[in-house]
């Protein structure tokens, strides 16, 4: 088989995948995206903070600059583990076992440790604190009290949820906090106004940018497809009736109708999923009705009629295969445009509700930190925006060139 009859035996989906890799901006994008999505993905697993919503608030750590670093006790809680499988975890968080005390100095005094609180403020000394050994390894059952023998330089305590007597020497104690207990913990973009880390948080957005966007998108196709294939094949009072819907829908402002929806639905994560995605469905039908009625009368449609095939299976299996291009192209475009939406649904405050991490939220809430001390706090979310959209509005105009029937025949051709 010689090399030109060999290029014949490829799909053009294969041709046009070629052609898209060629694009490098496009491919930057889809690289973008990928990350993105893996990051979506895993989730509470790879955040620094992986407490539920990365919200640990420690008001002492407010604002610190981006590469601050903090000395921190990690005190067991008393009471039961929150320990959860691997698969919660990534998806909801895992709740901490043990309290974070940021401190300036410790020293351990017989059977305790006493540490000098950090203020965040190197003008204000902080207050000292002093917890038992016992009590900052383990989780303690204080229905029992704990027996400290500093003569002979013991602790015996019940643990939490257990009845057996737990007897440990000061010197293990001592060496397993300053192993396990005492961390240094670094905040590689700073923290917010509330203590938290704002690198977990923007992580944590992209999870929320990108539900929005693949739920509104595929809300959208299922209504866009359907409204648009049955205007498209059946056309007269059908298509009629159809296309004055859609030109209603298509004359209320996005945003407006959006907000609209979202009152009526109520605020909230899965309200503003169904708002958007019931207000794109629009370009979707109308662009699937004008691809049908240009091939409802071409020949493998009429064989279809005289071979008997039912009309929906004509629009499902023959017709609608060929019309994806254009619908894979604008579903890009939409996702991008969802992305934008959720944000400013979330800067307006009706969008997801705090303490969710939002892109938007984070934007409404800092924003008056942009002529301060902290613009970062602002900058950094609507950088994460603007990042997210070019890359999905990239990766639209690339799908668009390579998904060119023309373009990959003339791309056969040349092989």
């Amino acid at each position: 088989m010689s090399k030109k009859e060999d290029s014949y035996s490829h799909s053009l989906s294969y041709y046009a995948w070629q052609r898209l890799k060629k694009n490098k901006l496009a491919m930057f994008g889809f690289i973008v995206i990928g990350l993105c999505m893996l990051m979506a993905v895993l989730g509470f697993l790879i955040t620094p903070d992986c407490t539920p919503d990365a919200n640990d608030q420690l008001l002492e750590l407010s604002k610190k600059p981006p590469g601050f670093k903090a000395e921190m006790l990690m005190k067991r809680k008393n009471e039961p583990s929150h320990k959860v499988n691997f698969l919660y975890k990534m998806a909801f968080g895992e709740i901490s076992d043990y309290r974070s005390i940021p401190f300036s100095i410790y020293r351990f005094e017989d059977n305790d440790i006493v540490v000098r609180e950090y203020t965040g403020d190197e003008k204000r000394i902080g207050t000292e604190i002093k917890f038992n050994l016992a009590d900052v390894v383990y989780a303690i059952n204080f229905n029992s009290p704990i027996v400290n023998n500093i003569e002979k330089g013991y602790i015996e305590f019940y643990e939490f949820g257990s009845n057996q007597k737990i007897r440990k020497t000061v010197t293990e104690l001592r060496a397993e906090i300053e192993k396990n207990n005492i961390i240094t913990k670094k905040y590689l973009l700073g923290t917010d106004p509330a203590g938290r880390d704002l690198l977990s948080r923007l992580m944590i957005g992209t999870r929320v940018s990108f539900s929005v966007g693949f739920v509104s998108v595929l809300i959208s196709l299922i209504i866009g497809i359907l409204m648009g294939a049955l205007a498209g094949y059946y056309r007269g009072w059908v298509d009629n009736v159809i296309i004055w819907f859609i030109n209603v829908v298509w004359s209320v402002p996005t945003l407006l109708l959006v907000i609209a929806i979202t009152l009526a639905l109520g605020k909230g994560f899965w309200q503003v999923f169904i708002a958007v995605g019931l207000t794109m469905w629009v370009e979707v039908a109308r662009v699937i009705r004008g691809q049908i009625m240009s091939l409802r009368e071409m020949e493998f449609v009429e064989a279809g009629r005289a071979l008997g095939y039912s009309h929906f299976r004509i629009i499902m299996r023959h017709i609608l295969p060929n019309v994806m291009g254009p619908v894979i192209v604008i579903s890009a475009a939409n996702f991008a445009a969802a992305i934008l939406i959720e944000a400013g649904l979330s800067f307006l405050g009706i969008g997801a509700q705090p303490p969710t991490a939002s892109w938007g939220a984070m934007i409404n809430a800092h924003r008056g930190y942009i002529i301060g001390d902290a613009p970062y706090l602002a900058f950094l979310p609507g950088l994460a925006i603007m990042i997210m959209v070019l890359a999905f509005v990239l990766l639209g105009n690339g799908l668009r060139d390579s998904l060119d029937t023309k373009s990959v025949e003339d791309e056969q051709l040349m092989y």
